[in-house]
């Protein structure tokens, strides 16, 4: 296979990862600011912000903090690149590149998520947000089960490697910020807002659930971070995304010869979070671990790029 064709291939498991994240997180963040019974207000808003790394791009604009503005810019506002629509942009840009590649599902899948932006959506009111973010939602799960009913080849182990590196980067980002930035100044760690908070980063890995089957003493956040961090049983943790990147980078060694940096890179990592306890983590500082595993999450990335020679 051709480096430019893995590359587009990469980012483009990528861009729909992030697509679908970005996605999750503002509906969390309406739910958060209009549903709960305490609204956490614009501290959500500018926790989405901050979660994406938007933050900057949001304050050069010289928007204010609103609610409205906010969710434009992270949904229906292409002039930057955390934004929905510039990830569907560039996921179908890449798409398009190895068309011939994809089945015509996965191809449709992605498309018709591209698609919604189209007709130039309404994002004013917390209906047309959370409208919106479900239709991308849907569209990009059709992707993805596209994807996971094609040929196991190079094809969709690009894909899912992709996927996987960036699964990671989003659930570290995602603990990191709600445990040091959430919860608003005044607010109870435990209190009400606190509990929605983190039901509401639940629903956002797709975890509530799981966590209810998983532990029996309630919501406990030491035991949502566990779920996060070391429970491979989730496929959004932490623990599963690093086992997915060490099975995809060992399949794609076995049929294309290429075994380096990033296979050794991925599996120590893999060691390592294997041997993580969460209580250990949380006494010696969760976001000092979190920091650390996004940095090497960023080394890996580059890895992988120097091993396929993405061009």
């Amino acid at each position: 296979m051709l480096s430019r064709t893995a590359s587009s291939l990469y980012w483009l498991g990528r861009y729909c990862e992030r697509a679908d994240f970005i996605a999750r997180l503002v509906e969390a963040t309406v739910r958060l600011d209009v549903l709960s019974p305490r609204s956490a207000g614009l501290a959500a808003w500018n926790t989405a912000l901050t979660v994406t790394e938007t933050t900057e791009a949001y304050a050069t604009g010289g928007r204010e903090l609103r609610r409205r503005d906010v969710g434009r810019f992270l949904t229906v506002d292409s002039s930057h690149p955390g934004s929905l629509v510039r990830c569907l942009d560039m996921a179908r840009n890449n798409a398009r590149a190895v068309r011939t590649a994809l089945t015509r599902e996965a191809w449709t899948g992605i498309n018709r998520a591209w698609l919604v932006f189209e007709s130039r959506p309404a994002a004013d009111t917390p209906t047309e947000v959370l409208n919106l973010v479900e239709a991308v939602k849907n569209e990009t799960r059709g992707f993805e089960g596209a994807v996971h009913r094609m040929l196991r080849n190079q094809t969709t182990w690009f894909i899912r490697l992709g996927q996987a590196v960036e699964r990671a980067d989003n659930t570290a980002r995602l603990l990191d910020v709600k445990y040091h930035i959430l919860l608003p100044a005044g607010e109870r760690v435990g209190g009400v807002v606190d509990r929605d908070q983190w039901t509401t980063l639940l629903q956002t890995v797709s975890a509530v659930t799981a966590y209810r089957w998983l532990y029996s003493d309630g919501l406990e956040p030491a035991n949502v971070i566990d779920l996060l961090i070391a429970r491979s049983e989730l496929p959004r943790s932490l623990a599963a995304s690093v086992e997915e990147t060490v099975d995809v980078l060992g399949m794609l060694a076995r049929r294309t010869g290429q075994h380096g940096e990033a296979d050794r890179m991925a599996r120590l990592r893999a060691s390592r979070v294997a041997k993580t306890r969460s209580g250990e983590v949380i006494a010696s500082g969760l976001h000092q671990y979190l920091q650390a595993f996004i940095h090497e999450n960023a080394l890996l990335h580059s890895a992988i790029g120097r091993q396929f020679k993405f061009s």
